[in-house]
């Protein structure tokens, strides 16, 4: 957060495709009296000149570096910043908020296209998953997909539903049925549908919001994917170099994501383990440290494909190429482990608090493990999974390679956190 404050509260107003008719009292009264008016085109186009009679100035792209120089060169005045609805729903309340405080804002809310939305399609606000692609990738929205959900999707253009359609029918959601509103909130509003397979609209107008009532076909080859962490193999793409789904079940529960925490996921193989941890929740981080190129950009493939396109990889060799990232709130390691200096590192990069998990599956890197749980303490596990298989006319149980999990949290004391 910036230092230096406006000696004068930065108005923020919520504006509707309804424009100026439909403020309220306060809001008009707001932006009357503003000497700086800063906002979109389209937001200020909304404006009318007679009685806002404020310098105008419209956000240069990209917007949020201009955030602090625009609040510098009009310090001292009265500014009015506008929004599409509501400003602190995605909108540009955060900005500011972050970079002026939260007590150097007066904010008029305006009903949001959530809200509009609902209100047309009578789905209740708490029951509806809310995705942005506004300035995201549209991948994101297949992390939402489950059958019988309803998804609203804020449109970042003209162009979003038709890459909708394309994902539902890709991720085998596509007898979805698709409801596009356009202009939520103005004289001229409309609204179309169809479903995801069959979807042959035309873009239309930028300003949408796009409702899924989620369909899976029962017969796409996708695997069904549950919200919890232990997703079939088959949802990946990957060499061999995968964690499987009893194994990651179990380490996901171990590392205890919560929302907003980082990972780091040294090892990253097919990414499995960044992968749903970020999909426990949507303000969950990953960075995932993989040293095979080719295994780092099958690892960016299947983050897309499983709705979590933020994961940040690295390619790169732990622990040089943990140099400079951010501090985790939880570390993986499954691979590498016998690599010079990197359990000492992932271990130091640990706030007090923070969880350590590596499995392993050969005798020198078990030795490691052994030897540290001896100083450090946490839970030393062995994991063995048998799965039924074809033995001559029977069946009989094959055993995959065990794994053995040490996993540890790092104590506020110091006197057993020594390495």
């Amino acid at each position: 957060m910036s230092s230096a404050l406006p000696p004068t509260p930065v108005t923020v107003v919520g504006v509707g495709a309804d424009g100026w008719a439909g403020l309220t009292a306060g809001a008009r009264s707001a932006l009357a009296s503003a000497e700086v008016l800063i906002g979109g085109p389209r937001q200020l186009d909304l404006l009318p000149a007679g009685p806002c009679p404020g310098l105008r100035v419209s956000w240069p792209s990209p917007l949020r570096p201009a955030v602090p120089r625009l609040m510098a060169e009009h310090a001292g005045r009265r500014i009015a910043v506008l929004a599409s609805g509501d400003p602190m729903f995605y909108g540009i309340g955060r900005a500011l908020c972050e970079e002026l405080g939260a007590g150097a804002l007066r904010v008029h809310p305006h009903p949001s296209s959530v809200s509009y939305a609902c209100a047309r399609l009578g789905w209740p606000v708490e029951d509806t998953e809310v995705v942005t692609v506004v300035g995201r990738p549209v991948a994101r929205v297949a992390a939402a997909l489950h059958e019988g959900r309803r998804v609203l999707v804020l449109s970042s253009g003209a162009g979003s539903p038709a890459e909708i359609a394309a994902l539902l029918c890709g991720r085998g959601f596509g007898p979805s049925r698709m409801r596009v509103l356009e202009r939520l909130g103005s004289e001229d509003e409309d609204a179309y549908e169809g479903t995801a397979e069959r979807w042959e609209h035309p873009p239309g107008d930028p300003l949408n919001v796009v409702a899924v009532d989620c369909r899976r076909d029962p017969s796409h080859p996708a695997p069904r994917l549950g919200a919890t962490p232990g997703l079939p193999d088959a949802a990946y793409e990957h060499d061999g170099q995968l964690t499987k789904r009893h194994v990651r079940a179990a380490t996901l529960c171990a590392l205890a994501p919560a929302p907003g925490e980082l990972l780091w996921d040294i090892g990253g193989g097919s990414g499995s383990i960044a992968i749903e941890w970020m999909r426990t929740h949507p303000a969950c981080r990953a960075v995932t440290v993989e040293r095979v190129p080719e295994r780092a950009t099958r690892i960016t493939r299947n983050a897309a494909a499983l709705g979590v396109p933020g994961l940040r990889v690295v390619v790169g060799a732990a622990p040089t190429a943990l140099d400079g990232l951010p501090a985790p709130d939880a570390v993986f390691i499954g691979g590498g482990l016998t690599a010079p200096g990197l359990l000492d590192a992932a271990w130091a990069a640990l706030s007090p608090g923070g969880r350590l998990v590596v499995n392993t599956v050969t005798l020198e890197s078990e030795a490691v493990l052994a030897e540290r749980y001896r100083r450090l303490g946490g839970e030393l596990v062995k994991l063995a999974v048998s799965h039924a298989a074809a033995v001559g006319g029977f069946t009989g149980w094959r055993q995959a390679m065990p794994v053995t999990q040490w996993s540890v949290t790092k104590s506020v004391t110091k006197e057993k956190d020594q390495t």
